[in-house]
């Protein structure tokens, strides 16, 4: 189980589909890693020590203590960057050259660049915006259908996302899909990411990221709407999320 201190994997961590994608890579590989976990409504994220790790100030990042280069700690932040670093490292779901590497990559870089971000407007839109945002709403909900109508004719021909065999992609991209409710979009409209998301729902290293209290997502990041404080909205939006980089 996670949080073992042992580990040369300081994973630092909120429980969103971004950090449980990294959760699932470092249970996958099975390894001992320690969780340093944020609350991002309060604004954890946001101190000048996390952005000596991450100068981006988002969540989630790693430090390998122990990396190949034994030159001492090395620091890896973006969810994608992470996952892609920990294939290589430990040589695991991700083939190291040739066109399976390719074809995991080019999915891995389809969900960070398009299906990630347009989930995540969807989402922002209809949980946190104020009243007579129907444009924004139908603008991110209709692109986020098209990308998923993109990832269901690949899967009617592919068991997985970069071919046949579970791979980086996979787990870049099953976490925000198991969060797809949130924004109104069940998966049995789509049957091949409905098959797809079953079989990788079932991996017994996803089940513990989705079960552990350490790594499962609190009530507060899953409901449909949400009721921000003044605080709140500026750690997650507002002027103190903006001002951290200053």
């Amino acid at each position: 189980m996670p949080t073992r201190a042992e580990g040369a994997i300081d994973l630092h961590y909120s429980a969103t589909p971004n950090g449980q994608k990294v959760a699932i890579m470092l249970e996958e590989l099975g390894l001992s890693y320690r969780v340093t976990p944020y609350d991002i409504f309060e604004g954890d994220h946001l101190t000048e020590e996390f952005g000596r790790i991450n100068p981006n100030y988002k969540l989630p990042a790693i430090v390998d203590r122990e990396p190949d280069d034994g030159a001492g700690p090395i620091t890896v932040f973006e969810s994608g960057a992470i996952l892609q670093y920990l294939a290589d490292k430990y040589g695991a779901f991700l083939a190291p050259r040739g066109r399976e590497r390719s074809a995991a990559i080019q999915w891995l870089t389809w969900q960070v660049a398009g299906l990630g971000p347009m989930g995540g407007q969807a989402s922002h839109f209809l949980r946190y915006a104020p009243p007579g945002q129907e444009y924004g709403i139908e603008r991110y909900r209709r692109e986020l259908d098209r990308l998923l109508r993109v990832l269901n004719k690949r899967l009617e021909e592919s068991a997985y996302v970069a071919g046949p065999d579970y791979t980086i992609a996979d787990m870049a991209i099953w976490p925000g899909r198991a969060a797809s409710f949130v924004v109104g979009i069940g998966l049995e409209t789509y049957p091949a990411i409905h098959r797809w998301f079953e079989a990788v729902r079932v991996r017994p290293a996803v089940e513990r990221v989705m079960t552990h209290p350490d790594l499962a997502a609190p009530g507060r990041y899953l409901g449909r709407t949400q009721k921000l404080s003044e605080r709140e909205w500026s750690n997650m939006f507002g002027d103190r999320m903006h001002g951290a980089v200053d």
